[in-house]
């Protein structure tokens, strides 16, 4: 399985870069910490069951490393209930995918999760009628701190949204009850995305195809939605009766307070 995975990567794909299989997570840890910038890989496949450390452990010390934790990481594994998935993702996984899967799927994933990887950080732009959309170019944006304006707009590296603080540049959500939050690279952008349309309802394919960037009919929406249930446990006061991502039956999510009657 493993050749062929690699074999049509190689040749279906386009990716062009050196696959490095390991044995254990421990073999791939010492090598990615000994490893020069410019040998770090694009993204990384994990199993959730190997020898020695597990995969969500894997994960979990990649995240907490400055040097690794904005590397891509995709999980391939035969483990299917939603537990385990939500704990894949809890760790710091971008995705996840249950075996068997269709090759075509995964490189369809892959593309998509390169692509999302090498987006340029920008700032939000704002009016006085709330957030509008990203910068359209980074290379004249101002320093730190310093709001950026240009045809009524002013770049902006916070959101607020019902007492809930988004900073752009440190992927971190201030919360009314929980305080900080350090998101993974898929949470922020998915609250993001949500915090820069408030009030506006997205559904779990609309959230596919524009936080990550997969095409018409691939990705299953349970994707979207153990994001969601994963995210408000971390961020809401009551997870079970979230009232900052509300669930609208039928339709899709949203953040900000329910309109009133």
């Amino acid at each position: 399985m493993e050749n062929m995975v690699n074999g049509q990567l190689m040749t279906s794909s386009g990716f062009t870069k050196k696959i490095n299989s390991f044995e254990t997570g421990n073999d791939m840890l010492d090598f990615l910490k000994s490893a020069d910038p410019e040998e770090l890989p694009e993204v990384i496949f994990l199993d959730i069951i190997m020898p020695g450390m597990d995969g969500y452990t894997v994960c979990r010390e990649m995240r907490s490393d400055p040097l690794l934790k904005d590397i891509p990481i995709l999980f391939l594994t035969a483990k299917i209930k939603d537990e385990d998935k939500i704990a894949g993702f809890k760790a710091g996984a971008d995705d996840y995918l249950s075996k068997p899967f269709n090759i075509d799927e995964l490189i369809l994933r892959l593309r998509a999760i390169l692509r999302r990887a090498k987006r340029p950080e920008l700032p939000v732009l704002s009016n006085n009628h709330g957030m509008i959309g990203q910068a359209p170019a980074a290379s004249a944006l101002p320093g730190i701190g310093a709001p950026l304006a240009k045809n009524g707009l002013v770049a902006r590296f916070r959101i607020e949204v019902t007492g809930y603080t988004l900073d752009t540049r440190s992927y971190e959500l201030v919360t009314p009850k929980r305080g900080k939050v350090r998101l993974t690279p898929v949470q922020y952008e998915l609250l993001l995305h949500l915090m820069s349309h408030p009030g506006e309802i997205f559904s779990p394919n609309r959230l596919l195809d524009e936080v990550w960037d997969y095409p018409t009919d691939t990705g299953s929406p349970d994707l979207v939605r153990v994001h969601i249930k994963n995210l408000r446990e971390r961020i809401e006061e009551n997870p079970r009766i979230p009232n900052f991502i509300r669930t609208v039956p039928g339709y899709g999510y949203t953040v900000g307070p329910e309109p009133s009657a």
